[in-house]
């Protein structure tokens, strides 16, 4: 299992940084999208998914054992989806203005348009 999600988090990452270097702005923003999807995963699977191992927990201790689960890569993967969907959104609501205003996405084309600034 931990081997699938290493090789699914080596693919978003691979993806993510082709995307993010394409001309094309909507190409950036679902790359941004995929590496953030990749550092979850990979938050996810740096806090061990092993059954019956509680990282709270002294292993020698009966109690509650099969209760808890470690809440540290949980709390970490939801502050950081909060997190890429503030920059997520923010980052489409500026393509939508910018490619109103330069009427392209093409990222070369908007440097050679600097007189609409």
């Amino acid at each position: 299992m931990e081997i699938l999600l290493a090789l699914m988090i080596g693919t978003l990452y691979a993806a993510g940084i082709y995307m993010i270097l394409r001309r094309s702005l909507v190409k950036l923003i679902i790359g941004i999208i995929l590496l953030g999807n990749g550092a979850n995963l990979l938050i996810f699977l740096l806090g061990r998914i092993a059954k019956g191992s509680p990282p709270i927990i002294p292993e020698n201790s009966k109690v509650f054992l099969e209760a808890y689960s470690d809440p540290l890569p949980q709390a970490l993967i939801l502050t950081a989806i909060v997190i890429s969907f503030g920059l997520q959104s923010f980052a489409i609501i500026l393509v939508k203005r910018a490619h109103k205003v330069v009427k392209t996405d093409d990222l070369d084309e908007m440097n050679a348009t600097d007189e609409f600034s």
